[in-house]
């Protein structure tokens, strides 16, 4: 079971959460997350809440491979409102905020985000771990080989288990000395890795308990899904529960996806099979 302090309020997970994405763009790789109305944002929140998120993570930005970057101010407008919206409407649920920069990591805090979700674990933005820290929230740290706009060119590892726990060894102990007291890891499939990397990480992710820290799968609707079943990110549901199964049995204490009550079942019939 792990705890994490949100502003004040603890978040627990006893059995895996799923987290479902909502993103404020309009060039998101899988359409039906886009949201940029406000009464869109509400009906979609509704729903992921009734079908039984735990957290909605909000993005600004598409991080997709070959995304256009956008500026911090541009993302700030986009995810602000909508976070306010939620919260303000939703007042319970937990709200994570998709971003690499730290200025709109602080001002979504301020607009009612509990916990921020950092593609980069910081990398991209040297004052993102002492915003974290003087925030006090929960941070999402996710291993990356290169940046977005270059990530999938051609990705290269000797031991792709190996180097992704080497990177959260030195990740960890440098959130510790910021005074990051919450931390979770996410293994990034799909950024910087190729199907092969992906399925072999996959099948290797249980190393990542060997932190004692919650794990977020992030594998809803990627092309390493599509590509393997030949079809396209509109027809990946089926192949998204298989693998977010598959994420549970190496300890997946996090599911983000797009089809929260499909997850929802997943978890539940995991979790009733692992107490059985």
């Amino acid at each position: 079971m792990y705890t994490l302090n949100c502003k004040g309020r603890l978040l627990t997970i006893d059995e895996p959460l799923v987290m479902g994405i909502l993103n404020a763009t309009p060039d998101s790789f899988y359409s039906s997350s886009r949201v940029q109305q406000t009464d869109e944002v509400l009906q979609k929140a509704s729903a992921m809440i009734a079908d039984g998120a735990a957290i909605l993570d909000i993005g600004g930005q598409s991080t997709r491979p070959g995304s256009t970057r956008i500026s911090a101010q541009e993302e700030t407008t986009r995810v602000v409102p909508v976070i306010k919206t939620i919260k303000e409407q939703f007042p319970e649920i937990f709200i994570s905020v998709d971003t690499y920069y730290s200025t709109v990591a602080k001002d979504a805090a301020l607009a009612g985000a509990d916990i921020v979700n950092d593609i980069s674990a910081g990398d991209l933005d040297e004052a993102m771990l002492s915003t974290i820290a003087d925030l006090k929230i929960p941070f999402i740290a996710m291993h990356m080989q290169g940046n977005p706009d270059t990530m999938q060119q051609n990705p290269q590892y000797e031991n792709i288990a190996k180097e992704v726990v080497d990177y959260f060894i030195k990740k960890v102990e440098q959130c510790k000395r910021a005074s990051i007291n919450d931390i979770i890891l996410d293994p990034g499939f799909g950024f910087g890795k190729t199907i092969t990397h992906n399925f072999q990480l996959l099948k290797q992710m249980e190393a990542l308990q060997m932190f004692n820290l919650p794990v977020l799968a992030g594998l809803s609707r990627k092309s390493t899904v599509w590509r393997t079943l030949n079809s396209s990110a509109d027809e990946a549901l089926n192949g998204t529960t298989v693998l977010n199964t598959i994420a549970l049995t190496k300890g997946a204490s996090i599911l983000r996806v797009h089809d929260v009550k499909e997850a929802v079942e997943a978890v539940k019939l995991f979790t009733a099979y692992r107490k059985a």
